[in-house]
């Protein structure tokens, strides 16, 4: 008797196919990865940030007194000379006097002419009390010298008149004083809005205190001023300077004399800088995300020649890139390859088509780059964005 499969032999090889396909289909398959070769080449350890260039030497020009500022004839941008003549400062017009004001300022010129009529009378009477004692004294002194008078009535007679004479001087002094007072009174009635026409007497010069250009013009049209008001700032932008607020943390790490490369800043390549000086206080700025951050000021300085970056002017953006570490030769692998590994470092290494766990030791890392200091070799094939699915000792393929 034939058995079943001997009288049917295509349901054993469909039996044998679907246990091959379910073996094959359950069969683990090796993890598809990226793959790189840890390799030695330069690296370089940068913080970036944005930053400003702005005119090292800038002189705000203020009012130096309360008056009109005549307006402006320049523009932002024209050059200056030190000692030129920006604009002039006219003197304040005087209040308009409304007609009680009028009526007191006439009754003050009256009194005053009044006072400067009482004044001369009193001189005259001086002038004339010292002209009698001179006499008496040319009179007395020939009758002193005979022996007629005693000497004790020609000093009184001596001292009468001295005592004249500076009375005399006093009076004409009052007589001066009379007419000053006159003529301040005459001047506050004349010199009110509307009853002097004309240009001033008096302007004061605004002058420019360095040769530069005008960056900024905060008062441009005719119009008053008080001191102290901010009319015109005026610099040098041949002479800049780059600051660049850093977050604290990072401005521990920059020290002045530090290499700094400014990118997009408009022109082709690079502009190269050295740090100058990193501001000893901080300051509270809001990030774009709404965060309060501490900021730290760096100012830096070209280093480049003069007229690769003489386009740019006060106020400029650029990106600085402060070169905090770097070497020539050094081994490297992507830092996407690393994961922590308790209070470490690891990554996969290729051995025999298997992922094999290494833990290393990383030195300096720039965001895209880790330096190995342990752990592997030059030449070692590292599996670059491990996921989840590699493990030590998974079967692995290169995507």
């Amino acid at each position: 008797m034939r058995l079943p499969l001997q009288q049917h032999p295509w349901i054993a090889a469909i039996g044998v196919l679907v246990i091959g396909l379910l073996v094959w289909g359950f069969w683990p398959r090796p993890v598809l990865v990226e793959l790189v070769n840890a390799k030695r080449a330069p690296m370089t350890v940068t913080i970036e940030e944005e930053g400003q260039t702005r005119v090292i030497d800038r002189f705000i020009i203020s009012a130096p007194v309360n008056g009109v500022a005549c307006r402006i004839q320049m523009d932002v941008g024209d050059p200056v000379e030190q000692g030129q003549t920006l604009l002039m400062i006219s003197p304040l017009e005087s209040s308009v006097l409304d007609p009680r004001s009028r009526a007191n300022a006439e009754a003050r010129v009256a009194a005053a002419k009044s006072a400067l009529e009482v004044a001369k009378q009193k001189a005259d009477a001086a002038k004339a009390s010292a002209n009698y004692f001179r006499n008496e004294i040319q009179r007395l002194k020939p009758l002193a010298e005979q022996g007629v008078i005693s000497k004790g009535a020609f000093d009184k007679a001596q001292m009468d008149k001295l005592t004249a004479e500076a009375t005399l001087r006093s009076a004409n002094h009052a007589v001066e004083v009379a007419r000053y007072d006159l003529q301040a009174a005459e001047t506050a009635l004349a010199y009110s809005a509307g009853t002097i026409s004309g240009d001033p007497a008096v302007r004061v010069p605004v002058k420019s205190p360095v040769t530069g250009r005008i960056l900024q013009m905060p008062h441009e049209c005719e119009g008053p001023v008080t001191t102290g008001q901010e009319l015109l700032v005026v610099g040098d932008p041949a002479i800049l300077e780059v600051v660049v607020d850093l977050l604290s943390a990072d401005a521990v790490r920059v020290k002045p004399g530090m290499t700094v490369l400014f990118d997009r800043w408009g022109g082709d390549g690079s502009l190269e800088g050295v740090v100058r000086t990193v501001e000893p206080f901080g300051f509270t700025k809001i990030s774009a995300l709404g965060v309060e951050e501490q900021r730290v000021n760096v100012i830096a300085d070209f280093v480049s020649p003069k007229e690769q970056w003489q386009r740019l002017g006060d106020g400029y953006r650029v990106e600085a890139r402060f070169v905090v570490w770097q070497e020539n030769n050094v081994l490297q692998v992507p830092a996407s390859s690393l994961y922590r590994l308790n209070e470490g470092w690891a990554l996969f290494v290729v051995a025999n088509g298997r992922a094999q766990q290494r833990v290393v030791k990383v030195g300096q890392r720039n965001g895209l780059i880790a330096q190995i200091l342990d752990g592997v070799k030059e030449g070692d094939v590292v599996v670059n964005h491990p996921s989840d699915e590699v493990s030590d000792g998974v079967r692995i393929t290169e995507r």
